[in-house]
């Protein structure tokens, strides 16, 4: 993956445009009746559900008396960026993934930070090959929506290069993981499988910039209210650069509203403070993968 991602680049282009309407004191609608444009095209292009032309970004400096060149020229490049075609806008991609996943992949590849909430099953990042067929395959036998041969199929490759692209490179961003403690009691694929699985994760919990962190059931239920999430920050400190990916059934989201960033963030830090250290949490992982390999041996 070369170059800055699209999505990235668009994101950068929204927030600048939606800062200067503001500035400008400008609403969405005298901003599309001054430029005879539809309101849904600049609601489209402030939520970044478009990428933004250089013609039609001009207008819109423009008209918010931007004079800055220097300042034009750089979202103007970014404009062209967010434009762009790459691997994970390929046909089948396009066809199999949600725009939120695609969406997902070029955050997590800027990311300076990267925070995981799951309440239920091993987030997509740790998973191993043989727990990611044994999840993607659940899928085969449910009735509605239910996914083709085809769209697990690309699922799973995506999930494989994303688990390589994002924990494998150097230099990575800072990783926090909350798993609620049944995620580790879960036998997803069977005991062999999970035990691999724990393993697994315990192993990477080791790795730099990662740290991993048991839920106990004994803290009550708060945990499992939300959902999962994850929240992606592009630049430090803070989240002032981020956005929050939350998965439901059959269905995902990237949010990008301040509000729900805020929430979702204290929520993970109350979480956070919550859970099992890194260390009892790996405890816990090898205890449960030693307990399974000896129900293998019965």
């Amino acid at each position: 993956m070369q170059g800055e991602p699209p999505a990235v680049a668009r994101r950068r282009v929204r927030l600048a445009l939606v800062a200067y309407r503001q500035a400008a004191g400008l609403n969405q609608t005298e901003v599309s009746n001054l430029l005879g444009w539809s309101l849904s095209k600049v609601q489209r292009i402030e939520a970044g559900d478009v990428g933004v032309s250089v013609t039609d970004l001009r207008a819109l400096l423009q008209l918010y008396r931007v004079a800055d060149e220097a300042e034009i020229g750089r979202l103007t490049e970014d404009a062209r960026v967010s434009r762009r075609q790459r691997w994970y806008e390929a046909a089948e991609y396009r066809k199999h993934l949600t725009k939120s996943m695609r969406q997902l992949l070029q955050f997590e590849s800027e990311a300076t930070e990267i925070r995981v909430y799951q309440p239920s099953v091993v987030p997509g990042l740790l998973q191993t090959p043989a727990v990611a067929e044994a999840v993607l395959d659940w899928w085969a036998h449910e009735p509605s929506p239910g996914l083709s041969a085809e769209e697990r199929r690309v699922r799973y490759d995506v999930r494989m290069l994303r688990r390589r692209q994002i924990l494998d490179r150097t230099s990575g961003p800072d990783y926090y993981f909350i798993l609620d403690e049944s995620v580790l009691l879960r036998k997803v694929g069977g005991a062999k499988v999970m035990a691999e699985q724990l393993e697994a994760i315990e192993e990477i919990s080791q790795l730099p910039g990662v740290r991993i962190r048991m839920m106990p059931l004994d803290k009550g239920g708060e945990g499992g209210i939300l959902g999962p999430f994850q929240i992606v920050s592009l630049s430090d400190p803070g989240y002032d650069d981020a956005i929050l990916y939350q998965e439901f059934y059959g269905r995902d989201r990237v949010v990008s509203e301040r509000g729900e960033l805020d929430f979702h963030s204290r929520y993970f830090e109350r979480l956070w403070s919550l859970c099992a250290d890194e260390q009892l949490t790996r405890i816990a992982m090898l205890a449960e993968a030693y307990r399974l390999r000896r129900t293998l041996d019965e």
